[in-house]
């Protein structure tokens, strides 16, 4: 049986082509069963999975939660907000406890840039990131591509605009990732105050204007303002941010094309999506909802396969 070159899925830096080729290819075979009357395999019922979530989250935890439990892994959930964390224990701790009860795998969301780095280094499991601070976000970036690929086809020399807070967003740095491997051509779009100064040097191209920016756009992947991230406002007023990066049926008219449109959730109405796009045939956001679960699916399955060989 194929297997991944890592033995985690830290972030998408360190997996190859054929790697996401594989996750692709495992994906595909977990539609189908997503697709029958009954939506359950036997292929994890030998391993327990602890989702350890120290960020609050709904669709990545339901997501992963659902790919477990379709996969017919035991499954473990643990919130930091309930537990001895709280009293001061250590992260290295807090999951060998958990792996003393024999637990096999970890996917853990982390508000620290490289805490799952750091996890790999320090216990004896697989582990999953589903998020570590405006780092990395491997798997949201996996079903993205898979979602577009899924619309497009090959995506040697589209053009993937992602639009919004590029600062904090890990959604983004995994994209940006995926899509370079997957050979696509990459554009950033948003304030200048939200463009990390050193992403030039990944590859891709700056645009600060959204219109310029959509003209030969087959792709636009609209990322939330991250509030919750910022030590101070990046840009004077939600208004003026959504007049010059909201993206709306009217700016889309006046385009002689219609690009795809996609948002990792959850979708701030109005501010960078308005209502009418993201209820629009042109959006593929539950799309890319469903794809999660059979990219997730064929993850767990690929890393578990490691422990068994």
């Amino acid at each position: 049986m194929s297997q991944l070159s890592v033995p985690h899925l830290l972030g998408i830096k360190d997996l190859t082509v054929e790697d996401i080729q594989l996750v692709f290819e495992t994906a595909d075979q977990f539609k189908e069963v997503l697709n029958r009357p009954i939506k359950k395999v036997p292929s994890l019922r030998d391993i327990t999975i602890a989702n350890i979530f120290f960020e609050n989250s709904t669709r990545t935890k339901l997501s992963f939660e659902i790919a477990e439990k379709r996969l017919s892994a035991d499954v473990v959930n643990f919130s930091a907000s309930q537990s001895s964390v709280k009293k001061g224990e250590t992260l290295v701790d807090t999951v060998n406890n958990i792996l003393a009860m024999k637990v096999d795998m970890v996917v853990m969301r982390h508000s620290q840039a490289g805490a799952c780095v750091f996890l790999a280094k320090h216990v004896d499991a697989r582990i999953v990131n589903a998020g570590d601070g405006a780092h990395e976000h491997p798997t949201q970036a996996l079903l993205d591509a898979y979602s577009m690929r899924q619309r497009l086809g090959d995506l040697t020399g589209k053009r993937v605009v992602i639009v919004g807070d590029i600062l904090h967003s890990r959604v983004a740095l995994s994209n940006i990732f995926a899509l370079n491997k997957l050979g696509a051509k990459v554009v950033v779009c948003g304030p200048k105050s939200l463009i990390p100064r050193y992403i030039e040097s990944l590859g891709v191209e700056v645009e600060l204007n959204l219109d310029q920016a959509l003209r030969k756009a087959d792709v636009v992947n609209m990322l939330r303002v991250q509030n919750e991230r910022m030590d101070y406002s990046y840009f004077p007023s939600t208004r003026e941010y959504v007049m010059q990066y909201g993206l709306t049926m009217e700016r889309l008219n006046r385009l002689d094309h219609t690009p795809l449109i996609m948002h990792p959730g959850p979708i701030n109405r109005g501010v960078e999506l308005s209502s009418e796009l993201a209820d629009s045939k042109h959006a593929i956001i539950l799309d890319q909802v469903e794809n999660g679960v059979a990219i997730r699916m064929a993850v767990l399955y690929l890393l578990a396969a490691s422990l068994k060989s």
